[in-house]
């Protein structure tokens, strides 16, 4: 497939704009897709299993496209890509964890159609991207959104290692300046039981060994911890935006089923347990209600169990490794 040069508008860009960044990371997508697709698993496996490897690291631009660039775009009226440009992404995932598996039960002989398949995907998803969805970004977006991006796909993270570090390095005039990691000793907040002030509230949530996000009763994302390790990607341009889009299109009938049902007052919880990145992830809906029972959001939380399920027994003496 032919790609067109960089177009002026992107070339023009500064080099940590969120546009450049995805162009330029095509150009080492593009080379990658050559390595797979000279790669022999039955001469040298190694090798394969390094391309591919690397190959998978789409996940952190597709999570970057979900959480940033879609959210921006249904504030400006374009609802598309977040729905049929989504559904591709999980196309693309699955062929990913298919090869996979084939590779881990040394399937090699069956191989070479899923990696054609990916080949053929992923350069399609490239020629949709630079011809249809990056212009038409280009021509919604306005500057402050932009700017607002920058820090957000920091936080995701990038395919090309040496492109993470030299975008995290570079100074920006344009974003806004990051929110210090310090709490001002507000007054003291009375919750139900004691009394937290903004700090420590900050803190207990960021430090729970679980994935957190609340959608208040008009279905927008108003909250989610920003844990150390988080079980699935956040980033801020995901405050504010409908919970419908913020997820596959394959599961937004079941969420939109949850919320209807906590609405109407006939459930309170949801519960599900996934296989994901060979981690067992357990994940739990709750409606979240005032001293009235009136529905006020939902609350999610999302936990990796896998070595939570390995306990047996007992453990009542502390035993730290030195």
């Amino acid at each position: 497939m032919n790609y067109p040069r960089f177009p002026d508008y992107i070339t023009d860009l500064p080099d940590n704009h969120s546009l450049k960044v995805y162009f330029e990371e095509n150009e080492f997508i593009k080379r990658l897709l050559v390595e797979l697709q000279m790669a022999s698993p039955s001469e040298d496996f190694q090798k394969f299993l390094n391309v591919f490897n690397q190959v998978c690291e789409i996940e952190k631009r597709y999570a970057r496209k979900e959480n940033q660039l879609f959210p921006f775009l249904e504030k400006r009226g374009w609802y598309g890509p977040s729905q049929g440009m989504w559904s591709f992404h999980d196309s693309i995932r699955d062929i990913l964890r298919a090869i996979r598996a084939q590779l881990e039960n040394k399937e090699i002989q069956s191989l070479n159609e899923n990696v054609r398949l990916l080949i053929e995907n992923m350069h399609h998803m490239i020629h949709v991207e630079e011809n249809r969805l990056f212009p038409n970004a280009f021509q919604l977006l306005q500057p402050e959104d932009w700017a607002s991006m920058i820090s957000g796909d920091e936080e995701i993270g990038w395919v090309d290692k040496n492109r993470r570090m030299s975008v995290a390095a570079e100074p920006s005039n344009t974003a806004p300046a990051k929110s210090a990691n310090v709490f001002p000793d507000i007054s003291k907040l009375k919750m139900d039981e004691g009394v937290l002030n903004l700090e420590q509230i900050n803190l207990i949530l960021k430090f729970l060994p679980v994935d957190v996000t609340f959608v208040d009763e008009n279905d927008k994302v108003a909250f989610y911890n920003r844990g150390e390790e988080r079980v699935f990607p956040r980033s801020a341009g995901v405050i504010g935006r409908e919970v419908r889009f913020c997820h596959p299109p394959k599961s937004v009938d079941t969420v939109l089923r949850i919320l209807e049902e906590f609405k109407a007052g006939r459930k309170d919880e949801a519960e599900f347990w996934i296989q994901f990145k060979g981690r067992v992830i357990h994940i739990r809906y709750f409606a979240v209600r005032d001293k009235d029972k009136k529905y006020k959001g939902v609350l999610e939380m999302s936990q990796d169990i896998t070595e939570i399920q390995k306990i047996q027994g007992e453990k009542r003496l502390l035993s730290w490794d030195q």
